[in-house]
């Protein structure tokens, strides 16, 4: 069997071990007889995999008992109306856009009601994240949104921004459990999954208590409810049984590595390799001004549309996969989520420097 290093930004790479206990497990999921994709999602076998998948990522990130955990569908584009929906009472919303999915949520949001664009970062082409710390909120705004890590433009929030009061709402899809969060700073964390912690098709939400009430905007669906999903346990309808059971592996997978201060630091090693080579090289060039770079999404260009496309067919090649950068920006870009080894950062680099060697 050959294993490629996968650098794509979602789906992405998972851990072997968890690719291989499910393998394990396909057929006879722990003397049930059966795989968890044809297990009932009311049965016994079931109800312990979603307990457990939450509990382990309620010791992972310390979230607070007046907190709820949500594993949902719709991925992170559906969150973009449900947020609105649900919390919009006043029908007014500050947002922070720095990124094409910053900017799909705050188009969206207008929909439901006044949304503010309180910052941007568009004047650059989303290179950095504009200062947040006095920013001009409307008083009666129901929260403030941000997408905490640009997942295309490789930038990441280092300090959340001054709310001034107003509750925060964060899109984390692309640096969930990276790193240690302050979980009660934040009013809403949700983030698609198919990033950094399991298959497509699972949305999680971790939402504080006193935001989940039944006034929502006149038309809501009873689906699109957050009050309906946590009064079920995730269980409203059938979940996404197969995605969560991955996602628990991939939470018990982080707590074997050290929890979320070891796989920060692992993820900083790796992101430093990469880094140091392109602030150094001749040839290419990071694209996210250095105090905004993101530890998991690494945009690079060599200046040269015909020479980008020549490395990321050579790297292919080499092994290397979806390297290529996403279509509004060009160029090249590295996911390296908490899954890549870090040879495979390490091998990249090597590459890296010959193709540099034998093209500047």
């Amino acid at each position: 069997m050959s294993r490629v290093y996968n650098f794509s930004a979602g789906p992405a790479v998972l851990p072997e071990e968890v690719l291989k206990e499910a393998a394990d497990e396909m057929l006879d999921y722990r003397g049930t007889g059966m795989s968890v994709m044809e297990m009932s999602h009311r049965s016994k076998a079931y109800d312990t995999i979603i307990k457990e998948a939450e509990a382990d990522l309620r010791e992972l990130m310390n979230i607070p008992d007046n907190y709820k955990v949500l594993f949902l569908q719709g991925g992170a584009s559906q969150q973009f109306a449900m947020i609105p929906m649900n919390l919009m009472k006043n029908k007014k919303a500050a947002y922070i856009v720095t990124g094409q999915w910053a900017k799909k949520a705050y188009q969206e949001a207008k929909i439901y009601g006044e949304a503010v664009e309180v910052a941007s970062s568009a004047d650059e082409t989303f290179s950095y994240i504009p200062d947040c710390s006095d920013l001009d909120i409307p008083e009666d705004a129901d929260y403030v949104y941000i997408c905490e890590n640009n997942t295309i433009y490789g930038t990441k929030f280092k300090a959340l921004p001054n709310t001034k009061g107003h509750t925060l709402v964060a899109d984390v899809s692309s640096c969930f459990l990276s790193e240690p969060v302050d979980v009660t700073k934040y009013g809403v964390i949700y983030g698609g999954v198919q990033k950094n912690v399991g298959p497509a098709g699972v949305v999680i939400v971790i939402i504080r208590e006193d935001l989940i009430t039944d006034e929502v905007l006149l038309g809501t669906p009873t689906m699109l409810k957050y009050k309906t999903h946590a009064d079920a346990d995730s269980l409203y309808n059938t979940p996404p049984a197969y995605g969560i059971y991955i996602c628990g592996k991939v939470f018990k997978w982080l707590k074997k590595q050290g929890g979320l201060d070891a796989i920060k630091e692992y993820n900083e090693r790796k992101a430093e390799i990469l880094y140091n080579f392109l602030d150094r090289s001749k040839l290419f060039r990071g694209t996210v001004r250095k105090e905004d770079r993101s530890l998991m999404n690494v945009p690079f260009v060599t200046g040269n549309e015909e020479l980008d496309a020549k490395f990321v067919k050579e790297a292919k090649a080499a092994g290397f996969e979806n390297l290529k950068g996403h279509r509004s920006v060009g160029g090249m870009r590295a996911s390296i989520y908490n899954a890549m080894p870090i040879e495979g950062v390490e091998k990249l680099v090597e590459f890296m420097e010959k193709f540099e060697a034998e093209n500047a």
